[in-house]
């Protein structure tokens, strides 16, 4: 099996690793497919997690620390 790309963006992660989930549950895959698909599945959630503690960090950032509930107004 040939090996994929390193994504770039969180959703090209979550795209690959719906295909391999697909691929995971085909009862004919080899046994080696098998290990390849889910060694770049592990690889595509570490890859995801960083993305996702990244991004939460900037939000923290951006809200300088201080999360606030969000209050709507109402139209008269």
């Amino acid at each position: 099996m040939a090996r994929k790309q390193s994504p770039k963006q969180f959703e090209d992660a979550m795209a690959r690793l719906e295909v391999i989930v697909q691929n995971l549950q085909n009862p004919v895959v080899s046994l080696e497919d098998a290990l390849a698909n889910y060694q770049e599945g592990v690889e595509l959630v570490q890859f995801c997690q960083n993305k996702l503690t990244a991004a939460e960090q900037l939000l923290q950032v951006l809200n300088q620390n201080q999360l606030r509930s969000l209050e709507l107004e109402e139209n008269e």
